[in-house]
């Protein structure tokens, strides 16, 4: 037939809604997965190859399970019961998620297996069964059209225009301003209503229906507690208390995703907990000898804690600093939680490869706080090619090996040693200087 009466084409629109609808679903639920797993694996190659993997592999085997199941005599409540296991089933991974990462990862497995069995155990089962929904409708669309060539054409359209929107919206959207164990719920208060019509239920029924999935999503929001204080566009974001490591009064610690940043004392901000940061600023000390308590000027590539700049304001007050801290919420919580006074400081939320591009400089030190950031060498040696300046760089591993090139020190790690000569080499030449010049001092 080439046109369909109005009971069809109502039941053609609420397939392709729930296509679309569902479709968004799981990309949201692949968007939060990388969100989910970083306070317990962080956030690395590992996890997104894991998450996109698992979840193409579900979503593979849901369709081969939607088009053997269409042929069979599915019908639309066979839908409707997969989207409600698969709402069920995401609530279900919330309440599991903090136990099935504490065993995950304190059975010892490396990063890559801990990535992928925390994901396959918390995000496959949804995406086989969301992935029954697109192939079993479409077949019920092409009882109600002949036209073969549309219906399939539509309903693949909206699985796949769905799919970016829930990228989209989780990514830009969603996460940022209601954090993702809000996402997760609502996500599957949708699936649970997306049911509802599928049933064919009376109005009563829908109602009663309705109401059920809304008291669900509300009692799970109240139970299940997210792990982060705060989440942002770029981390989820912890305040921790680290009193036990100071020697004497209240200090905290900021923790971004899995990692803790650094700590604050609360009544001495001159006093650095963490022995990387202290090791950085005795060296700095070491190479200006009485100019430091004079003031420096300095330029810190990442804030997080805020640990240092707030020492040496402390420690030489008559110093500039000025701060590049690529997310507002971290600085936000620094002020609120862990006792920074920003007043002295000049903060710019921006990467701060571009900070350093538009910086007036030059600094007589810069710090690269950024893990694995060596770009940001390059940035400052080609604006201040002649000048003499002390850079730190630091990888989240133990410091072992300090760098002094050309006047500057680079302070790195025994992380892996090609990697470490590299670094060291292609600093030495975007400098200006042959590679020659530099030598490597132990410190361990």
């Amino acid at each position: 037939m080439t046109e369909t009466p109005d009971a069809s084409r109502s039941r053609l629109f609420l397939y392709g809604a729930v296509i679309f609808l569902s479709s968004a679903a799981l990309l949201v639920l692949e968007m939060v997965a990388g969100r989910l797993l970083a306070p317990y694996i962080g956030v690395s190659l590992y996890s997104w190859t894991s998450i996109i993997g698992v979840i193409l592999a579900g979503l593979s085997l849901g369709n081969w399970i939607g088009g053997i199941r269409a042929d069979r005599g599915a019908d639309e409540r066979s839908a409707a019961r997969v989207l409600v296991l698969a709402g069920l089933y995401s609530l279900g991974s919330l309440a599991l998620l903090s136990q099935l990462a504490a065993g995950v990862v304190g059975s010892g497995a490396g990063l890559l297996a801990s990535s992928f069995l925390l994901t396959a155990l918390l995000f496959f089962v949804p995406a086989v069964l969301l992935g029954v929904v697109t192939p079993l409708l479409t077949t019920l669309a092409l009882r109600l059209d002949d036209r073969t060539g549309h219906v399939v054409g539509r309903m693949h359209a909206l699985a796949a225009v769905g799919s970016i929107a829930g990228t989209f919206a989780a990514g830009y959207w969603l996460i940022q301003y209601f954090g993702t164990y809000m996402v997760v719920i609502g996500t599957a208060a949708l699936l649970l209503l997306l049911a509802i019509p599928l049933f064919r239920l009376r109005a009563s029924r829908i109602a009663t229906g309705t109401a059920a999935a809304a008291i669900l999503a509300l009692g799970a929001s109240n139970v299940l507690q997210a792990p982060c204080d705060r989440e942002s566009s770029y981390f989820c974001i912890r305040v921790a208390d680290h009193s036990a490591d100071a020697p004497y009064g209240e200090a905290r610690g900021m923790v971004l995703d899995h990692l803790l940043h650094s700590i604050n004392h609360r009544e001495d901000p001159s006093l650095m907990i963490a022995p990387y940061v202290h090791a950085m600023d005795e060296l700095v000390h070491a190479h200006f000898g009485a100019d430091y308590e004079a003031g420096l000027d300095y330029f810190f590539a990442g804030g997080g804690a805020y640990t240092q700049p707030r020492a040496v304001l402390a420690l030489s007050p008559d110093s500039s600093v000025t701060v590049a801290e690529l997310d507002p919420l971290v600085t936000r919580t620094a002020v609120d939680s862990l006792y920074l006074d920003p007043s002295g400081m000049e903060i710019i939320h921006d990467d701060a490869r571009r900070a350093l591009l538009h910086a007036a400089g030059p600094f007589h030190v810069v710090i690269g706080d950024v893990f694995l950031s060596t770009s940001l060498l390059f940035t400052y040696a080609t604006k201040f090619p002649d000048t003499e300046f002390l850079v730190f760089f630091i990888l989240p591993v133990k410091v072992k090996w300090i760098a002094l090139v050309a006047g500057g020190y680079l302070v790195i790690s025994s992380f892996r040693a090609g990697f470490r000569y590299g670094v060291v080499n292609v600093v030495g030449m975007s400098a200006g200087y042959h590679t020659d010049p530099y030598k490597l001092v132990s410190i361990a």
